[in-house]
């Protein structure tokens, strides 16, 4: 499977479970949302602009578009959080198993990996996250992430997200 593929069959609603583990504290949250993932052409307005921010060429061979919307609570103590971001996702032609991946902020780059598991890094002066997804069945995705922040927290993530509508790509 390709990074394409990848989220071409991410695209419909989830629900997602989440459990973070403060590894510095010993602190845990849990928390779960809904999730919407839609595909977007290289044309739709939205990723035009986001490639226009990173001077990239939205006509970049293979380049799509994400969006991913949210509503849910982070934590059981924490207000509720609806929000929505766009990914622009830009395979590299030399090398099609890695690329970058587009957002309003940070910068990520991607492994796609022979096993079909999709690792996502991004890294700054202030933190560096790794996060991997797969899926064990089409409507059954997993993600885990590490956090290291430049002030030393550290923390680890485990989602288990399952399809509540929309459908896989046939």
């Amino acid at each position: 499977m390709d990074v394409i593929e990848f989220f071409e069959l991410s695209a419909g609603k989830w629900f997602s479970q989440r459990t973070v583990h403060n590894l510095n504290s010993g602190e845990l949250q849990a928390g779960k949302s809904d999730l919407k993932i839609e595909m977007l052409t290289a044309n739709d307005a939205a990723v035009v602009k986001l490639c226009q921010q990173h001077s990239t060429n939205p006509d970049s061979t293979g380049l799509r578009g994400v969006r991913i919307s949210w509503d849910g609570v982070p934590d059981r103590n924490q207000a509720k959080q609806v929000g929505s971001t766009i990914l622009a996702i830009v395979p590299n032609p030399e090398n099609p198993s890695e690329g970058k991946v587009l957002q309003a902020k940070g910068n990520t780059r991607y492994v796609m990996g022979g096993d079909d598991v999709l690792t996502l890094i991004t890294e700054s002066d202030t933190v560096r996250a790794e996060e991997r997804l797969w899926y064990l069945i089409p409507n059954l995705r997993l993600r885990t992430s590490v956090v290291k922040q430049a002030d030393g927290t550290e923390q680890a993530s485990f989602c288990s997200e399952i399809r509540m509508g929309g459908s896989p790509k046939s």
